[in-house]
């Protein structure tokens, strides 16, 4: 009996080209294989959140929220009608709920210090997050903590500062705390994830993922109701769109490899958004830009090649 294909799968009939590129990419180390899905999501995240932030300057950020999440389950509802409930239905239903209903506080703390506080202070505050995920990997998880992962992960925060440190402003008062508390929630919902993905597939955690945070964003979303001009709707379909490949690729690099593994990537998220800023804004990157850049990339490329090596070792 052949298998049947699961969500954002390909196609049967791929491209020469398509099926080499398979081929190339199961020869690499599992955890390099991990990184790549890692560094695929944080680009796809990148580009969710230059259309999400665009859509917050005109519309209530819960309903934002709400919508956003809402699109990412409804791109969703066509594999499940081709594939049937079934191969979407949960081992752990009270599993995904946590998760939906952790990830929601997150975003819930997330957005009501967002309009408060300068965008420098949210990037520095937010990329504290690799640390809570990698102390909960040890404790919660028991991942091996590699000193090798701890020392990539703080060169990409130095890196981190080294961008926005010139730029804060140190205002926001209270709300720099609420936006603080929100990193370690958003962390236990990665760790809800990882810990999922021991037996759900990754299709199954990112449809309920979407279903869950729409259910709980709803009545906050609900108050100051807007309805969404048609340019905003299309924003609103492709965030959902780019938000739910972007999970899937999280969940992927979670199945493979060591969650405390792939958390020194997510500061190259710093190097999308300035990219894209440049691009699509015209802002141009400051020389402190350009220099932490390099320093996230080469602790990147390091991390890379310690984890190919000790996956190597291990298989040897």
């Amino acid at each position: 009996m052949k298998p049947r294909e699961s969500f954002f799968s390909p196609p049967r009939r791929l491209s020469l080209a398509h099926r080499r590129g398979r081929r190339a990419m199961s020869a690499w180390p599992v955890a390099v294989r991990g990184m790549v899905w890692m560094v695929l999501g944080g680009m796809l995240f990148s580009v969710m959140n230059a259309i999400t932030r665009e859509l917050t300057l005109h519309m209530d950020v819960y309903q934002v929220q709400f919508v956003r999440y809402l699109f990412g389950f409804l791109v969703i509802v066509p594999w499940v009608l081709h594939h049937g409930w079934q191969a979407y239905k949960p081992v752990n239903m009270a599993g995904q709920f946590w998760r939906g209903g952790v990830h929601t506080v997150g975003l819930c703390l997330w957005f009501t210090a967002l309009p408060h506080i300068h965008l420098a202070d949210v990037t520095a505050i937010g990329f504290s997050g690799p640390i809570f995920i990698m102390l909960g990997a040890a404790w919660f998880l028991g991942e091996p903590m590699h000193k090798d992962r701890w020392i990539a992960a703080l060169i990409g925060f130095s890196g981190v500062l080294v961008v926005v440190l010139p730029k804060m402003s140190g205002s926001g008062g209270w709300f720099n705390l609420v936006m603080l508390a929100s990193t370690p929630v958003f962390a236990a919902s990665f760790l809800i994830t990882k810990a999922l993905t021991r037996y759900e597939k990754p299709g199954v955690i990112v449809l309920w993922q979407a279903l869950t945070v729409s259910v709980l964003s709803l009545p906050m979303a609900l108050p100051n109701w807007q309805t969404p001009l048609p340019l905003q709707w299309l924003g609103f379909a492709v965030a959902g769109l780019l938000g739910s490949l972007a999970q899937y690729c999280l969940t992927r690099a979670f199945a493979l490899t060591d969650i405390s593994a792939t958390q020194s990537l997510r500061f190259l998220d710093l190097v999308w958004a300035s990219l894209l800023g440049w691009i699509i804004f015209g802002d141009v990157p400051t020389q402190s830009t350009w220099m932490g850049a390099l320093v996230i990339l080469g602790s990147t490329v390091w991390i890379a090649r310690r984890e190919g090596k000790r996956a190597v070792a291990v298989v040897d």
